[in-house]
């Protein structure tokens, strides 16, 4: 780990840099379109002197087995450097399932951490003080239960809840329209998302209570237009409910994030990311008559792009995340997590987690892309390019809002259709070899033999948290907890923001698929529309 942070920003020859460049007059052409980094639209960036004053917060996934096992991994990372905390959970947890639960088997602790319960929570942040880490969680359909879990450790361990500091992804916009992890029918979803924001805006004043998309609608093949148009639609849909709830934009619009996919075309997605700043903020004053100039600044983190990487020549994938993880840190990312070599084979080994870790630090301390604000801010081709991709997504905004809004276009399926014609497309082309990608259908290695080591899940993870669950249920005072549940359905059928009888529950030692069953009582399941 750096013991020191004394940088100095000039080049390797020591010419000093300045804070920013701009053309020689600064006419309101420029002042509208672009204007300095720190200034609205915010298209250069949303602070004047960005990784001069802070460096993006270094930020890898991780998750995996009994909570025990991901903890020993993430004080691995903080050691190494890594500056946040991100939690990947096993899909019975996404799914708001128990381990013992039929539809577990064979899953639990696979792709992330098996987390179900109050005491899972405490194990998997066992000797790490929430008050002085960031904490982002990666979960959507029963994100409200998970985050109470959070909520209610910091309370057992008496945290000043405001000085807590994560995300929590919470878009279920985006499970309906391409990660399919959702629970309940979107109009319930929308009033569980409206409580959580409504409740952190009074207690925990630093937390991102949603992580606004894109990075899944990437992977399920759409286009950077796709991305960041439905991202945003996603984004600006939130902010309509949370109006209509009787909540003040600039009450919670300066804490909603973003989370982008960096893919491949080095130039569209920094200027994927120069056009999504300049569109929120000005539809977020004009639209939305936002006042505070935080909740005119998008704020958000990039993972490079899973569904880039081979299982074929997986060493290839270092290189193919380094340039990502460059055009996010040239984009002005504020938080970033660079995927390990081996992730279409297996969760990260620890080795290959602290290469990704070291290519971020690669980036910030030795290329010097941190030592200027904007850097290609007035390239012709970058402008260009931005100012494309902002045509082409308020086009988007335009056949969306055509359609009756964000939620129709899920239930109708026009988003999802248009993410699987975009994903044909572009493996059409992959299959008929007009877009390379090296080492899987050119310059192939034919007699190539995997030889990096792969981490493996026993299936003793599996038994070992269906036992633990099964003694906690011995435990606890069980009718205590189901006076807890009935309070959480009796929450869900009136007007009652939900958080205080869910953490109520928690701390009783109810557990996630408990207390998913209980609002599935009252809310149902949805089942999507299937479109052809």
């Amino acid at each position: 780990m750096s013991k020191k942070n004394n940088r100095k920003f000039e080049t390797l020859s020591g010419k000093k840099n300045k804070n920013f460049y701009y053309p020689e007059s600064k006419d309101s052409k420029y002042k509208n379109k672009l204007n300095d980094p720190g200034n609205y639209p915010y298209t250069r960036g949303i602070h004047n002197n960005m990784y001069r004053g802070k460096l993006w917060t270094m930020r890898q996934f991780a998750g995996f087995g009994k909570p025990q096992e991901t903890n020993k991994r993430f004080k691995f990372l903080l050691k190494q450097g890594q500056t946040g905390l991100s939690v990947a959970f096993d899909m019975p947890t996404l799914m708001g399932y128990d381990p013992d639960h039929d539809f577990s088997l064979g899953e639990v602790g696979h792709c992330g951490v098996s987390i179900s319960n109050l005491k899972d929570m405490e194990c998997l942040f066992d000797g790490i003080d929430l008050t002085k880490v960031s904490v982002s969680m990666t979960i959507n359909g029963p994100a409200v239960v998970i985050f109470a879990f959070y909520v209610a450790l910091a309370i057992k361990r008496k945290n000043d809840l405001s000085l807590l500091n994560g995300t929590l992804q919470n878009d279920i916009l985006k499970e309906y329209i391409a990660q399919k992890e959702w629970i309940y029918p979107p109009k319930e979803s929308m009033r569980i998302i409206t409580d959580m924001v409504s409740y952190c805006k009074d207690n925990l004043p630093n937390y991102n209570t949603i992580s606004i998309s894109g990075y899944h609608i990437r992977e399920a093949g759409s286009t950077a237009q796709q991305e960041l148009a439905f991202t945003l639609a996603n984004g600006f849909t939130y902010v309509e409910h949370c109006i209509k709830a009787g909540l003040n934009v600039d009450d919670f619009a300066p804490r909603l994030s973003f989370f982008f996919n960096a893919h491949s075309d080095f130039f569209e997605e920094i200027a994927k990311y120069r056009a999504a700043r300049k569109i929120w903020s000005n539809i977020m004053k004009n639209r939305y008559k936002a006042k505070n100039p935080k909740s005119l600044k998008l704020r958000f983190h990039t993972q490079t792009a899973g569904c880039s990487l081979t299982a074929q020549q997986p060493e290839n994938n270092i290189t193919r995340t380094s340039f990502q993880a460059l055009s996010a840190v040239l984009g002005g990312t504020q938080s970033l997590h660079t995927n390990s070599m081996d992730e279409t084979l297996a969760l990260p080994s620890e080795k290959a987690a602290e290469i990704a870790l070291r290519t971020q630090q690669v980036l910030a301390y030795e290329t010097g892309v941190s030592n200027v604000a904007d850097p290609l801010g007035g390239s012709w081709y970058v402008e260009e390019l931005t100012q494309k991709m902002e045509k082409d997504v308020l086009n988007y905004f335009d056949k969306i809002r055509d359609l009756g809004g964000v939620i129709n276009c899920i239930e109708s399926g026009f988003l999802q259709k248009e993410i699987a014609d975009s994903s044909a497309d572009l493996n059409q082309k992959i299959d008929n070899n007009e877009r390379v990608i090296v080492g899987m259908n050119d310059y192939i290695n034919e007699d190539e033999k995997i030889t990096i080591p792969i981490l493996k899940i026993s299936k003793k993870v599996e038994n070992i948290q269906v036992d633990l669950l099964k003694k906690l249920r011995l435990s606890r005072n069980n009718d205590l907890v189901k006076s807890k549940l009935d309070n959480i359905e009796k929450a869900s059928r009136s007007d009652e923001n939900l958080l205080n009888p869910i953490i109520d529950a928690v701390l009783e030692y109810a557990t996630l698929g408990e207390i998913v069953e209980s609002m599935k009582n009252v809310f149902g399941e949805w089942q999507e529309k299937s479109v052809i």
